[in-house]
């Protein structure tokens, strides 16, 4: 491709990739900075990948008539997105219930003691591949847990509020199956879903996702 045409994809504003039985959504397309309108409705899509948090200048992003159950927490980083059609998706009438945890080794518990109870160490006390290996922990998102995580970690759907008015299923991850209580049942009251509510999720700002089509 000559520098004509790597500027042409690179200021590409609209995309439309509709009816075309894609199973899966290329991360490269995070690479085009000025995508305002994607369009990926009416395809088999499962999953949305994280890299299209990247996409800073999306206003628009459909993804009706697909397969998804559940959106990563990602998208809340899409600042600018005020129009998500889900129509036609599982997620609008069922999320994922069964997701298996596998149980941390010795090296992620050793780590997270290290990190939780805040033990001082300098880089000279440790291999190198330990010291980069505790600068990868990640904060559990309970804000009753203050725990962390590094390769281990419970996968969950959670319901978040945005505008008031929609509850969207956002995969997000906890240190241990202890951090949540596991979903009863479609009927469980919104008061106790909004105190599972993680704090910087419940918060969306009310001008953020006015359109969010779910049917």
């Amino acid at each position: 491709m000559d520098a004509s045409g790597m500027k042409k994809e690179v200021s590409l504003e609209f995309l439309y990739l509709g009816g075309n039985f894609i199973t899966a959504i290329p991360p490269e397309l995070a690479k085009l900075p000025s995508l305002r309108y994607l369009v990926l409705c009416d395809n088999k899509i499962q999953s949305i990948p994280p890299q299209l948090a990247q996409l800073h200048s999306l206003r628009s992003l459909s993804l009706h008539n697909n397969l998804l159950t559940y959106l990563p927490r990602e998208i809340l980083n899409l600042v600018h997105l005020d129009e998500l059609s889900l129509r036609g998706n599982p997620l609008v009438v069922r999320f994922v219930r069964d997701l298996t945890y596998n149980p941390p080794s010795l090296q992620e518990l050793a780590g997270r003691t290290v990190k939780t109870r805040n033990i001082p160490y300098t880089p000279s006390d440790l291999p190198e591949s330990l010291v980069r290996y505790l600068s990868l922990a990640s904060n559990c998102p309970n804000p009753k847990c203050g725990g962390v995580y590094f390769d281990s970690c419970v996968r969950q759907i959670k319901f978040v509020d945005f505008c008031g008015k929609y509850r969207l299923p956002l995969m997000h991850y906890l240190c241990s199956p202890e951090c949540s209580s596991p979903f009863s049942s479609a009927s469980q009251s919104s008061t106790s879903q909004s105190e599972s509510d993680s704090e910087d999720e419940a918060s969306v700002a009310a001008h953020r996702m006015q359109k969010v089509l779910l049917g």
